[in-house]
């Protein structure tokens, strides 16, 4: 009865997996019969909608598990873990030896549980209560040592994630890389997604993958080493044969998985990038009412995120069909295979003495096996999380590499003109000379960072109290020769003698509001503490804020705010009306009293009164100014103008009564 049984538990088995296999061939080919028809109906094809975020193909960092993935993975660690001393280190120790504590306390529960099972067996009922109360009493301690592995591993995420985020932001914010990398250059798109999800990926992935292997490691020596003082080194020796034919031929299928999740994480970027830029854009599109076609792009996006991750699910389910019958069940034959070979074998020290002797021991030894099979199968399956990491590990050494060539002044763009045959020079090859009241650019063309030439070499001197007046056509070189100025752009040939940086102030046409109090708004990018230490106080402030008669803000803001005066906070961006932001960024140029400053249509928004006492006080102290504006009344301020025909020409002279009728 029993063999006829097993026959149909074993029949019936067979059928239940014919059937879900035959179901999923059947959603798989339904689904893709349909999928064409789906997608025209629900998402934008690549021939609707078309879009590029910096995105370069044959740039994609290769993920691969080799050798140029491990030295990337240790100059990642180095930062991760600084040194043999660092707390960092610390922990990966504490990890171990949480580790060891557990795999010590996996032998003694089964030498314990062997014990407690025999007496069962043999009705032992005195022994059987002394070694449960024995584990009962045990049990803490355990849970205590898996609770310490967990903290272990978790602090020691949140350490790597500190450390290699504090790195990239130091980088990151050093000078002007958060500018150069999203206008000079092209290589990374979206450097928020890098900063952020990538690398707390990678250190979720690094952990889990030291616990995931360092366990079965530690596993494998220890029940290796019991197993061949007992039952001899062939059954080990079996066992590990098979992991290492199973592991090289799981990682050799495993290699798409690197270069997956690397898309993967660019097109998460890309599609988070795009609802950020609809977000920061909405005014102007609500305007244009676009909103149907932010919608095409945005699903464009999304189809492709899904269509890649759909591709990698089934990628993954294919891949986990093998692991699973390699890593696992097929280890499980092998394992009892192994275990019974000391036991088919004449004269094995193991048999000898009585079958309970025999069956205890095939129990306690076969339990070994079963951890080691399991340990085997765990390293096995952890190359898995090996290739992801490979992939994760590309991604932030790429920003790693951009940051270092960028504060390097090595620049990588993909539409930059050829300029390897002109004689204009190339990016980074003309002099700044610091010094300071003068301004004095000598043959410096103004050239974009695509390599197109606004103006080929530009000359002229401007000494403090010589204010300019900045005029021409759009297109003509007027922000440019600014950004060249601020050191935004590199210089390709020439001198320019300038004061350093500090003593250079920009306001643009729409000024910038941080996020804080109302006094950060003037004090930008200072802190309290530093305000204090130029030896300015509230009074100085509220002064500025007379003369750009904003001296209301301080009660508007109070009346509803939790804070009042100078601590009030709010979003500044959207509580200040246009003209009033304009007004506290003149403000803040009052406070730093910059040896010169770059007013970019900055009063478009002002009154003409105010525009016209806020130009006073400048002059009053001896601000220099450089004015990009359409004003005719904002001529009678300055001394020069520098006037840009847009077609490569220009022209620097004073303002005389028949130039302000030019410049009307």
């Amino acid at each position: 009865m029993a063999p006829a049984l097993s026959k149909f538990a074993t029949r019936r088995t067979l059928a239940g997996a014919a059937a879900a296999v035959g179901t999923l061939i059947w959603i798989l080919r339904n689904r893709s019969r349909r999928r064409t028809q789906r997608t025209r109906n629900q998402w934008p094809t690549g021939n609707d909608i078309q879009y590029v975020i910096k995105e370069e193909k044959p740039k994609t960092p290769k993920a691969q598990v080799n050798a140029v993935f491990f030295r990337r993975l240790c100059q990642l660690l180095k930062i991760g873990i600084p040194g043999v001393l660092s707390p960092e280190f610390g922990f990966v120790l504490l990890v171990a030896t949480a580790l060891v504590g557990r795999t010590l306390c996996d032998l003694w529960l089964i030498k314990k549980g062997t014990v407690i099972e025999t007496s069962i067996v043999n009705m032992d009922g005195p022994l059987f209560k002394r070694h449960l109360l024995n584990l009962f009493a045990v049990v803490p301690m355990i849970a205590i040592v898996n609770n310490i592995l967990k903290y272990g591993i978790g602090e020691m995420k949140l350490r790597l994630r500190t450390n290699i985020t504090r790195y990239l932001l130091d980088h990151y914010l050093k000078g002007f890389t958060y500018y150069k990398m999203s206008n000079l250059d092209t290589r990374i798109a979206n450097p928020d997604q890098l900063l952020t999800t990538d690398v707390d990926k990678f250190c979720e992935s690094c952990t889990d993958l030291y616990s995931n292997i360092a366990k079965p490691l530690l596993d494998i020596g220890i029940y290796v080493h019991r197993l061949t003082t007992t039952l001899g080194g062939q059954t080990p020796l079996l066992i590990l044969s098979y992991l290492v034919v199973a592991g090289t031929f799981l990682t050799h299928l495993r290699k798409p998985i690197g270069a997956m999740t690397v898309k993967e994480q660019r097109l998460e970027g890309e599609y988070r990038h795009i609802n950020s830029r609809m977000i920061v854009n909405s005014e102007e599109i609500a305007f244009y009412g676009g909103n149907n076609r932010e919608k095409l792009t945005v699903l464009a996006s999304f189809y492709k995120l899904v269509t890649h991750l759909r591709q990698c699910l089934e990628f993954k389910v294919l891949m986990g069909v093998i692991d699973n019958f390699v890593g696992k069940y097929f280890a499980t034959v092998v394992g009892f295979y192994a275990v019974s070979i000391p036991f088919f074998q004449k004269n094995h020290p193991v048999l000898s003495g009585t079958p309970d002797h025999r069956f205890k021991s095939y129990y306690t030894y076969g339990r070994m096996m079963v951890k080691l099979a399991e340990a085997i199968g765990r390293l096995v399956l952890a190359g898995r999380e090996l290739t992801r990491l490979a992939g994760f590990t590309a991604r932030v050494t790429e920003i790693k590499t951009v940051l270092d060539d960028l504060n390097a002044g090595k620049y990588e763009r993909t539409m930059v003109s050829d300029y390897k045959e002109n004689t204009i020079g190339y990016p980074g090859n003309g002099k700044i000379v610091p010094r300071d009241n003068i301004i004095h650019f000598d043959n410096v063309p103004l050239v974009t960072p695509n390599g197109d030439m606004l103006i080929k070499a530009l000359s002229f001197e401007v000494k403090s109290g010589m204010n300019v007046l900045v005029c021409g056509p759009n297109g003509c070189g007027k922000s440019s020769m600014f950004r060249i100025l601020g050191e935004l752009w590199p210089t390709w040939s020439g001198t320019i003698t300038k004061p350093p940086r500090g003593k250079l102030f920009y306001i643009p046409q729409r000024p910038y509001m941080t996020l804080g109090t109302l006094r950060d708004q003037i004090i930008y990018p200072h802190t309290k503490e530093e305000m204090k230490r130029r030896g300015k106080q509230d009074d100085d402030l509220k002064k500025f804020l007379e003369l750009v008669q904003l001296t209301h803000l301080l009660e508007r803001e109070g009346l509803n705010s939790e804070k009042h005066g100078w601590d009030a906070v709010a979003d500044w961006m959207d509580v200040l009306s246009g003209g009033e932001k304009q007004r506290i960024a003149m403000a803040r140029l009052f406070y730093h009293k910059p040896q010169f400053a770059i007013l970019d249509e900055c009063t478009s928004a002002v009154s003409v009164d105010v525009e016209d006492s806020m130009y006073r006080y400048c002059k009053q102290e001896n601000i220099t100014l450089f004015t990009v504006s359409h004003r005719r009344s904002l001529w009678k301020h300055h001394e020069y103008y520098l006037h840009m025909d847009g077609r490569g020409s220009y022209e620097f002279k004073p303002i005389e009564q028949d130039t302000i009728e030019f410049g009307s």
